[in-house]
């Protein structure tokens, strides 16, 4: 996104979501992983007369009150979007003052974008081509369409180019820099978009500023007082790679993360993480990662502790401290102000909102941001270069820049972006017929630290399952409940098998919450 329209955040507020005609939803089981946007979207279509698309292999709770449910064989989704901008540009349905005043790029974009016939997208993804046409022309005729993509879209091999589709589409129609409008990942966690925006990226200081531009070095240079590295860091994935090599990562820091239930490949994980000869882990339980680790920092969780979350919206919200921590926990500042002084670094700060003043001199998106407006109840959302509040039409004080992109582009004109399909490096094969898909349950979050040890939800759902078509389980015998073993090139895990007409035939469904 950043590389097409200059920032990689949520285009529009949650504010708005009402003046959208129509939702455009992929790669997002938005009820269960985002359950307050989801009942949102819901209530605009059940009770707003709104419509709603749907992009998704599985049937989700949306699926229930979607005009279109477009079902395509798992990563195919580049073709997908590539064929709904064709129908688009063939029926006349583009905003061609749009694309000529705000964009580039778009006729060496088109060349590829029309080789996608509806019968050919229809032959890679199984999506008749009816089907596409028909959601097509309604995403093209809307005044006002909004898209919503979650990791469905993006944690595969073509992720990246299927998130250029995806802003291909809103800048075709012209849908983006207004109301109700606008290209809207919704982030995995309460507030990873805030970490994003304070520099926990192997390539970017706070504020997404680049770590080999000068400018941007000096500048945080002159606030932290010390020489910064210019060169970007090791993705996650390189990380795990590097343990164990000659040369490779020797010693590792991991603060609220557990990748030894949530890494793609647990072995190689496992094989990885007990090669490093000194790990600390800052976590509030004793999780699996923690079990391998050298040294344990206790620390609190959001109620202990004073701060900010920026949500999916690019909403900065104060945490306020509810209750004391338990025993020896720390909050996480103290102990990394406290580890930081005695490896001769010193850092003292007499309250969160001072924590804040800082951010904010070294992160141009937060430069007006502080505890003032916070604490007052103001609903701030970078950009936030002014001190000017508004109020909304439900009374909601506001500061800063609900809507990216209304006059231009971040990045100036936005840049049309097109790729050809490309397969996943493994199909399915007589070995191994069925493609098998992840995600989440309404119960619990992520790798279970938190929410499995809460009795009411392991109630709910209290153990690790496989969902799989009637279809499938008929050809292999398998009854509704009985145990089975799925096996990749990679592992193998013991569970139940439920039947449901949820995922379709040749493909199964795995929640990833579960350690057993």
């Amino acid at each position: 996104m950043a590389t097409a329209i200059g920032s990689g955040a949520m285009s529009n507020s949650l504010h708005d979501l009402d003046e959208a005609d129509l939702f455009l939803v992929t790669g997002s089981n938005t009820t269960e992983a985002h359950p307050i946007i989801g009942m949102q979207i819901w209530q605009a279509v059940r009770h707003k007369n709104k419509k709603l698309i749907v992009i998704d292999p599985r049937k989700i709770e949306l699926t229930k009150y979607a005009a279109m449910h477009l079902r395509q064989r798992p990563g195919t989704d580049v073709a997908v979007y590539n064929g709904l901008a064709r129908v688009i540009i063939e029926e006349g349905l583009a905003d061609l003052d749009f694309i000529r005043d705000r964009t580039e790029g778009f006729e060496e974009a088109k060349e590829i974008i029309m080789t996608y016939t509806p019968e050919v997208v229809e032959k890679i993804s199984g999506i008749p081509k009816e089907q596409l046409i028909e959601a097509a022309r309604m995403y093209g005729k809307a005044e006002r369409a909004s898209i919503y993509w979650a990791m469905g879209s993006t944690q595969h091999i073509n992720g990246v180019h299927g998130v250029h589709s995806i802003v291909n589409l809103a800048m075709l129609t012209g849908n983006i820099g207004k109301p109700g409008t606008g290209v809207n990942p919704l982030r995995g966690q309460n507030n990873v978009q805030g970490a994003c925006d304070m520099g926990c990226l192997p390539n970017q200081f706070p504020g997404y500023k680049p770590v080999n531009v000068p400018e941007n070095v000096e500048r945080v240079e002159k606030v932290w007082g010390v020489k910064v590295p210019t060169k970007p860091g090791l993705t996650l994935t390189d990380m795990v790679n590097s343990m164990g090599t000659e040369g490779g990562i020797k010693g590792l820091y991991i603060m609220g993360e557990n990748p030894m239930m949530s890494d793609p490949d647990l072995n190689h994980a496992k094989e990885a993480f007990e090669s490093l000869e000194f790990l600390v882990v800052q976590d509030i339980f004793l999780t699996e990662t923690a079990e391998l680790a050298h040294v344990v920092f206790p620390a609190t969780s959001f109620a202990e502790k004073e701060g900010t979350f920026t949500n999916t919206e690019r909403r900065i919200q104060r945490v306020r401290k509810a209750v004391n921590p338990p025993g020896d926990a720390w909050e996480d500042t103290k102990i990394i102000c406290s580890l930081s002084k005695e490896m001769g670094y010193p850092m003292e700060y007499p309250s969160a909102s001072k924590v804040m003043d800082e951010l904010a001199s070294v992160t141009p998106i937060y430069e007006c941001v502080s505890y003032e407006y916070l604490d007052k109840g103001v609903a701030v959302h970078w950009p936030c270069n002014s001190c000017s509040i508004d109020r909304t039409s439900c009374g909601t004080l506001i500061m800063g820049t609900p809507v990216l992109h209304e006059e231009k582009f971040t990045r100036g004109a936005g840049k049309f972006l097109a790729f050809e399909f490309q397969p996943p490096t493994e199909w399915p094969d007589d070995e191994y017929p069925l493609i098998l898909t992840t995600g989440r349950n309404l119960w619990h979050w992520h790798g279970g630290s938190q929410t499995r040890k809460v009795s009411s939800l392991n109630e709910r759902s209290p153990e690790p399952y496989m969902e799989l078509n009637a279809a499938d389980a008929k050809k292999m015998g398998i009854k509704n409940s009985e145990e089975v073993k799925v096996t990749s090139k990679r592992g193998g895990i013991t569970l139940k098998a439920v039947i449901s007409d949820r995922p379709t035939p040749g493909v199964v469904f795995i929640p990833w919450h579960y350690k057993e």
